[in-house]
């Protein structure tokens, strides 16, 4: 089994950023690791603040699991606009299972 999995982040300008992260890790770690512009993780990974905000479009949902309370709470004071296929990058942990996904990142909306 590979320890890496490779994801893909594209930004609201349609800029793709291809990068291999660690299993076991979360989506938002992969992200700051690699420097991807847009996800800010100002918390940490503590899912406090809703700056690691990506959209999962075509990503099967049962893969990366749904949003838990807290989640969504933080998911409605995000600076980009809500959809239902919103999550915190801090909260999908990298598994095998989401290897070639790609997770979009809004554009912030200040």
């Amino acid at each position: 089994m590979n320890s890496t999995v490779s994801v893909t982040f594209e930004t609201a300008q349609g800029e793709k950023f291809a990068v291999e992260a660690p299993v076991g890790t979360t989506l938002m770690q992969a992200a700051i690791k690699n420097n991807v512009p847009g996800i800010e993780a100002e918390c940490g990974g503590s899912c406090v603040c809703a700056t690691c905000h990506v959209y999962c479009d075509g990503v099967d949902r049962s893969i990366i699991g749904e949003a838990g309370e807290q989640e969504c709470e933080l998911l409605e004071t995000a600076a980009a606009e809500r959809r239902e296929t919103s999550r915190l990058s801090c909260q999908i942990k990298i598994t095998p299972a989401i290897e070639g996904s790609v997770f979009s990142i809004p554009e912030a909306q200040y």
